[in-house]
Parts: structure tokens; sequence; C-alpha cells
């Protein structure tokens, strides 16, 4: 589990510009995944512009795959620049507002139990996944 919320933020934006810019395998090298798509809502309201990250467990192979979501909460996940999804099999999962910069002050309105220390935990399965994370601030 991460400690700190810094080191994860910089990690998370990391790992998008490396999937946005196209790094990473071609398809044909990437293991087994699954399209995942939903909607995030916090107490029932769409949070837009978060980064919802899915990251392998158990030992599996694979990297994290990460989705942005849009005005309506809806998100789509990426392994790489050319393949949707993630690799199938259980998945840690935190949704966190990025930053420009690390800001010791910033207070992000998303709890820590569903991003730096997240709890969250989703079984991705070969096909299309539907998975929605209905987060709370209770």
């Amino acid at each position: 589990m991460i400690d700190s919320l810094v080191p994860f933020r910089t990690a998370t934006l990391l790992a998008l510009c490396l999937i946005v810019s196209g790094c990473g395998g071609a398809a044909s090298d990437s293991p087994a995944t699954g399209k995942v798509s939903g909607i995030v809502t916090l107490d029932g309201e769409p949070l837009s512009d978060v980064v919802v990250s899915f990251y392998p467990q158990g030992g599996g192979v694979g990297q994290p795959s990460m989705g942005v979501t849009d005005e309506e909460g809806r998100y789509e996940l990426k392994y790489n620049a050319t393949t949707k999804g993630a690799v199938i099999g259980s998945h840690k999962v935190s949704v966190t507002t990025p930053t420009e910069a690390p800001d010791p002050n910033f207070k992000d309105p998303i709890p820590k139990k569903y991003n730096s220390q997240t709890e969250l935990i989703e079984e991705v399965q070969a096909g299309d996944n539907t998975i929605n994370l209905d987060l709370t601030t209770k």
C-alpha cells in the first residue's frame, strides 16, 4: 500500500503520461485483458476529471491500467496506447484527483480509502466489464 499521497500522485501521473504517449508493448506482447468501463460517483454525483487506476494483484503479470472520467463520470481503461482494458484478474482500484504539481496543502475531495489508502478491489474478466464505482464520503 502506498504510504504517501504525493508519490502516489506522481506515479499515477507518470503512468498516465506513459499510456497517453504510446509507451508500452504492442498488443501481441500484452497479457490477456478484458475491456473495463463504468461510472464513478461520489455521494451519488458523477465525478469528472479524476483518474481511475487498476493495479493487478496476486503476483499477476501486467502493468496498471488507467482512465480519466468525463463530465458524466464515465471512464474507460487503457492498458497501453493500443490496448483498451485491464489484465484479467483481481485489481486494487484507486480514484484520485490529479494535480499539476505536488502540493502538500492539497486536500483531495475523494477519501483516502479510495486513493492513497484504497480499499477497493475489483475483478476483471475476459470480455466486457462494467465496473461502476459508487464512492461515499461517509
